[in-house]
């Protein structure tokens, strides 16, 4: 649509309002405590940026779509005027003006003209309007106007003997009036009379402009006059009656020709191009001030009215309007129907109606108060929904009122009954007949009793859908006084929000779980083309019929209004989407309703009046750019630091706190700013919508980080998205340098570590070679040991023998001695010894023989070796004799088994034994046995 076409579009509908009451632009205001500075605002400006700059009584505002910033003004007094040039802000103040520009930070910082000029300004000057043009910037007082050259800040006055009113400027042309003398212009900077016709000597002067050929001045109290070669005349327009009395304190002539405005006490009036009153906003319908201060229209064609109590601003073009019932006489919507131009609306307080080309406010329509649920046009009467039950109206008048059934929700004529509607209410369905021109109430239909809100007829079956129950099938009798069959539908998904209805001649049933489509066999199918529709939106709403219109759908689907319509040509819906912040829905949940109205316009009900759509109207196409306006970085509990957004910094690790600030300029409260970022180097995903327009990082880690954010408004989504790349350095345990100390140090530990381990396990491996050595030894010492052992046991075995052989010998010896003295014995007993002496010698020389005695000592060596010499190393005194006396006690042969072995008697041998003590000084009490053992 054409920027011609959509103004065209624009006046047809501003002039509309003119007829419908109170039905007015969506308004959104800003109070003192909202944007935080003084009551007063003078004037308003736009920079390129399309940032919106008010001079307020306190200082400069700066609003940017998302934020307020103030700026107090330089001398802390009074900001009168603004005039955005390029990259400057022009302001003029009490005995002050300059400009303010932007630094690295993004903040404003002022520059005063008026000092660096060094122009003495007159007592209690102040600066109440300031232009531009061709590089000249104008400052008018009360008493003087300065003309400044911006780029050698030459400067040029134009004094004035009386006070001067509004400077104006038109046609590149600037105007002011001389209080007293008439209206002048500034021609190459110096004034010329235009004219000083008496009546513009005598009004005061608050606008002039090139209109429609004419050349208009604009009076605070007479209304618009045409200055021509003839003279100055009365502009005779319809509006003169309004302005007569209106007192205008500011004004504008708008982008589409028309007029804002703006009055000390009432408000401001929209006039036509034509001269008519389009419609009035004040304090009564919206503003929240009467006195109009300035007007100024945005680059998005948004009316601004700085006012004596805060700011408002005016969405022109949006294809809203809105009807708000502060007072609570209506009460909330729930349904509405447009019919012979009267509107009807029905609300939980009853029925109220106007005519939509009267001024007047809605009318309750006695008999009706309580809940009404709906409204319908059935033989040219109104069907009303109510609590109580069903009411006819007619002529603006309840003719009828049924209450056999209360709490009706809805009417379906019966398919081929004429005489027959369908009533749907809290406990089932009813039928109503018309008998003799008047409706009256016919039965309830048996075998059904839940609640009836949404139902509809399809293939000779009545479907009926509760929304917490289900969808259910009904076959009813013929005369439609009971079900016959009634089923349920089970294979579709519930979930909430669900509806039943017809829709191209087929029955289609939603929720929020998607669409299904009934087919030709009568089962319900997944319907791709309705259920794809609506899966980008996250919260949607029932999807219901527009009242009015059988072929359109709506639902609320998030942010937006959307109407779907039939696909013509394709078997995919159409779906358009209006945008609708949350804060204007305000509805009530599950009762949401949308009736066409005319034909082009749908009304929406609200919880204090209602909405108008306009689909006429197409917004503005606006293209968005999104941008970081703000930057603070801090540590913990230190002040914050801010930042240049041009700079792509490295923190220390410490500063790992940052702060975005971020917007877009978008303005208007029916349509929401949402805001959407990602930190890549943190997390890949975008985060959800937020209204927001800042976020702050906390404690983040190490690291390089790049952080993208963008923006919204309805649909449209900013053009750009602003990046911002930071560094947050390592903690200085891992700096590089940190690092390179640790590699060095973990290398000379490993060397060190190495180290040690190497002489640990050359340790370990002499000390297992040791250890092999000890075994080694201790397994030869064990061998020895063994082998001793193995030793000792054969020389045991040997003493054993030895000791055997020296018993033995011993023995040999006893018994051989005691034989031959046996004999020897015998013989001398015989009485002839002659013959016998010989054998007696033999027999003594065999018992004194030495040989026998060596064998025994060699014996006796080898089975106790070296005694003999011990005995003799310790008693020096003994005699052989008493060696052998020794070695035989030794043997512990007893002193009759020695006597034999000595030749002896056995006392003998004891006299032996006793001699052997007295020689080895024995004590009396020990015994020489045991003496000789222990040797």
């Amino acid at each position: 649509m054409t920027i011609k076409k959509l103004i065209q579009h624009i006046v047809i509908f501003l002039c509309s309002c003119m007829l419908y009451a109170q039905e007015l632009p969506p308004i959104q205001s800003f109070t003192p405590e909202m944007y935080n500075a003084e009551n007063q605002n003078w004037s308003i400006s736009q920079g390129t940026d399309k940032y919106i700059y008010v001079a307020n009584n306190l200082g400069l505002l700066e609003y940017n779509g998302a934020k307020w910033q103030f700026y107090e003004s330089p001398n802390k007094t009074v900001l009168r005027s603004l005039e955005v040039v390029n990259d400057r802000i022009y302001s003029g103040g009490y005995m002050e003006f300059g400009y303010w520009e932007r630094n690295n930070l993004g903040l404003l910082v002022y520059t005063s003209l008026s000092q660096k000029l060094e122009i003495n300004l007159i007592e209690d000057e102040q600066i109440w309007n300031i232009y531009s043009l061709d590089g000249w910037v104008l400052f008018q007082s009360l008493n003087r106007i300065y003309i400044v050259n911006s780029s050698d800040l030459s400067v040029k006055f134009i004094d004035s003997e009386t006070e001067l009113s509004n400077m104006i400027i038109s046609d590149d042309i600037f105007y002011f009036q001389k209080k007293g003398i008439g209206l002048f212009k500034i021609i190459n900077g110096k004034s010329e009379m235009v004219s000083d016709d008496i009546i513009l000597k005598s009004n005061k002067i608050i606008n002039a402009f090139r209109h429609n050929d004419k050349f208009l001045i604009q009076t605070q109290d007479r209304g618009f006059f045409v200055l021509d070669s003839n003279g100055v005349k009365q502009w005779d327009i319809p509006a003169n009656e309004v302005l007569f009395k209106a007192n205008v304190f500011s004004s504008l002539e708008l982008m589409d020709g028309s007029f804002a405005l703006g009055t000390i006490s009432n408000g401001v009036i929209f006039m036509t191009s034509d001269g008519e009153i389009s419609y009035t906003i004040n304090q009564n319908n919206g503003l929240i001030n009467n006195t109009v201060l300035s007007v100024f229209q945005d680059l998005d064609l948004n009316i601004w009215l700085g006012l004596d109590n805060g700011i408002s601003l005016i969405d022109v073009t949006s294809p809203y309007r809105i009807y708000k019932d502060d007072s609570g006489k209506l009460g909330t919507v729930y349904a509405s129907l447009a019919m012979d131009d009267t509107l009807y609306l029905g609300t939980n307080q009853g029925l109220f109606y106007k005519k939509r080309s009267s001024l007047e406010e809605f009318q309750f329509m006695e008999g009706t108060n309580g809940q009404v649920w709906t409204l319908a046009n059935i033989d040219g009467k109104i069907f009303c929904g109510h609590n109580k039950g069903t009411m006819i109206i007619e002529a603006n008048a309840v003719i009828n009122t049924i209450e056999n059934a209360i709490g009706t929700w809805g009417f379906k004529t019966i398919p081929d009954e004429g005489n027959l509607i369908l009533q749907g209410n809290f406990n089932g369905l009813n039928v109503l007949e018309k008998v003799d021109k008047e409706w009256t109430y016919r039965n309830k239909i048996e075998g059904i009793d839940i609640s009836s809100r949404f139902f509809e007829f399809a293939n000779n079956r009545l479907y009926v859908n509760h929304e917490l129950k289900g969808l259910y099938e009904l076959k009813i009798g013929d005369d439609y006084k009971k079900v016959e069959q009634i089923n349920r539908i089970e294979n579709i998904y519930e979930g909430v929000g669900s509806n039943a209805f017809n829709y191209n001649g087929e029955l289609i049933y939603v929720s929020s779980e998607g669409a299904f489509k009934q087919n030709q066999n009568q089962e319900f199918n997944i319907d791709s083309s309705f259920t794809s529709l609506f899966q980008p939106f996250k919260q949607v709403t029932t999807m219901m019929q527009i009242s009015g219109e059988k072929d359109m759908l709506w639902r609320y689907a998030d942010d937006n209004i959307a109407f779907v319509s039939y696909g013509g040509m394709s078997e995919i819906p159409n779906l358009r989407l209006f945008p609708l912040a949350s804060s204007i829905k305000n509805v009530v949940a599950g009762f949401e309703n949308v009736t066409k109205i005319s034909s082009n316009e749908y009304l929406v009900g609200r919880y204090n009046g209602y909405l108008l759509i306009n689909d006429n109207i197409a917004p503005p196409k606006k293209e968005f750019r999104i941008v970081i306006n703000n930057l603070e970085v801090n540590e913990i509990d230190q002040p914050k630091e801010v930042l240049d957004p041009l700079i792509e910094p490295t923190f220390s690790n410490k500063k790992n706190n940052i702060k975005f600030d971020y917007n877009f300029a978008n303005y208007g409260e029916i349509i929401e700013n949402k805001y959407q970022y990602q930190l890549l180097g943190l997390s890949n995903n975008w985060s959800e919508w937020t209204e927001s327009s800042s976020h702050k990082f906390e404690n983040l880690p190490f690291g390089t980080y790049a952080f993208n954010v963008r923006g919204k408004a309805g649909n449209t989504i900013t053009k750009n998205i602003a990046t911002y790349v930071f560094t947050i350095k390592r903690p200085l345990f891992l700096s590089n340098l940190a690092i390179a100390l640790y590699v060095i140090s973990t290398i000379l530990l490993l060397l060190i570590i190495h180290y040690y381990y190497r002489k640990y396990y050359r340790n370990q491996q002499q000390k297992v070679i040791e250890k092999s050595k000890q075994e080694l030894a201790v397994k030869e010492l064990e061998n020895t040991q063994e082998l001793m052992a193995v030793r000792n046991q054969q020389l045991r075995q040997d003493i054993e023998n030895k000791n055997r052989e020296l018993a033995i010998s011993t023995m040999s010896l006893i018994k051989k001695n005691e034989f031959l003295n046996n004999i020897k014995e015998e013989l001398k007993s015989v009485n002839k010894t002659e013959g016998l002496n010989p054998v007696i010698k033999i027999i003594d020389r065999n018992l004194n023989n030495t040989d026998d005695w060596k064998f025994f000592e060699e014996a006796f060596n080898n089975a106790d070796k070296d005694f003999l010499k011990k005995v003799k190393a310790k008693h020096p005194s003994l005699t052989p004799n008493d060696l052998k006396l020794c070695a035989y006690l030794r043997l512990n042969l007893s002193s009759k088994e020695i006597a034999p072995l000595l030749n002896i008697s056995p006392k003998s041998v004891e006299v032996k034994r006793y001699r052997l003590r007295k020689k080895m000084d024995l004590p009396h009490e020990s015994s020489l046995t045991n003496h000789i053992l222990e040797i």
